[in-house]
């Protein structure tokens, strides 16, 4: 394999990624236009010096159903008294392609990047049982409420082992989970994190809801991001827009868990939103971009006002190029 450093890339000497990239592909400028795109006639403008690309002939990985489970949460369930939600995680090695032709060595729960989904109902008794099938001693750490002997600091599991955390769901929000074993930034940075929903005993408005964790993968090890995604691969959301309809809600679940940055973002061209810092209390941002830095999240909220693709990508310029870009596919 070739070294894919971080200058590399952006200069364009690897073909396999920065080429497409940097050879400015666009969208048509009307809705007609964009539905061709979208079936993969990309139009290649390098004149006009578009940031945008579209459709089969972006250069990511996989199907168009690959990372669903990742994407679409659990559904909400309505508050009942006594309930467990019990998950069973696994961590494992496994060597992830985060690119066409680039794998790296990831530590994952339950074999991808980010792991699972979880999701609770505040009270709700949260159950997961975590068996380490790695190679090397890992925790799951939450972000929230709970006793600190189920904090996943203390209590090492060690390869081989297992551990059972077990504690009420609270508060309602969205929580971050990773491993907390040393060094932190290595065991976040190979990959075992994940999204936690904690859905508040009276429900929020029905809605299309999607999960989007920010990340980047150091592939060549020098301490510095090669490729930024969300959900585990670079341009998979140009590959493969995201379907949603215009002026019904649509709840976007936004987490951070990049390494070696000290922030990440998401902004959404053609429209604002409703931004709620860490999806829980009253306070509301009315915007069209949100910084985090790791281990911050919040909840998108917003009804399209028009059909067509709607770009969403970091604002940092040198992320967008690097994979951290996508579309929705508004739609009546």
């Amino acid at each position: 394999m070739p070294k894919f450093t971080r200058r590399r890339l952006l200069a364009g000497a690897a073909p396999l990624v920065a080429a497409p990239v940097l050879g400015k592909m666009t969208l048509g400028s009307d809705a007609g236009a964009a539905n061709r795109t979208l079936q993969g006639h990309v139009h290649d403008h390098r004149s006009a010096g578009h940031a945008a690309m579209i459709g089969q002939n972006v250069p990511a990985v996989g199907g168009p159903r690959d990372l669903d489970a990742l994407l679409y949460p659990p559904p909400p369930l309505p508050y009942e008294p006594g309930r467990i939600r019990e998950y069973e995680v696994r961590a494992r090695d496994r060597e992830i392609e985060v690119a066409p032709g680039v794998f790296f060595p990831a530590w994952t729960y339950n074999g991808t990047v980010p792991g699972p989904v979880l999701r609770a109902t505040e009270g709700d008794i949260l159950r997961v049982n975590f068996t380490n099938a790695g190679s090397h001693p890992h925790t799951i750490h939450f972000h929230g409420i709970h006793p600190t002997n189920k904090d996943g600091v203390f209590e090492i599991v060690n390869s081989g082992e297992e551990f059972t955390y077990e504690f009420e769901a609270r508060p309602a929000g969205f929580h971050p989970y990773h491993c907390h074993s040393t060094p932190l930034k290595k065991h976040i940075h190979k990959g075992l994190y994940g999204a936690l929903i904690i859905d508040p005993k009276e429900p929020r408005p029905p809605a299309q809801e999607l999960v989007m964790v920010m990340n980047g993968y150091d592939t060549d090890g020098d301490g510095a991001n090669n490729f930024y995604t969300v959900n585990g691969r670079s341009f998979y959301y140009a590959r493969y827009p995201i379907t949603v309809r215009r002026s019904e809600l649509v709840r976007v679940y936004v987490a951070n868990l990049t390494e070696f940055d000290l922030i990440n973002s998401f902004h959404l061209h053609a429209d604002f939103f409703h931004y709620q810092p860490n999806g829980t209390g009253d306070y509301r941002e009315y915007t069209d971009s949100v910084m985090q830095c790791q281990g911050q999240r919040g909840v998108i909220e917003i009804e399209f006002a028009n059909t067509g693709l709607f770009m969403f990508h970091a604002h940092q310029s040198e992320f967008t190029e690097l994979g951290w870009m996508g579309f929705f596919n508004v739609v009546d």
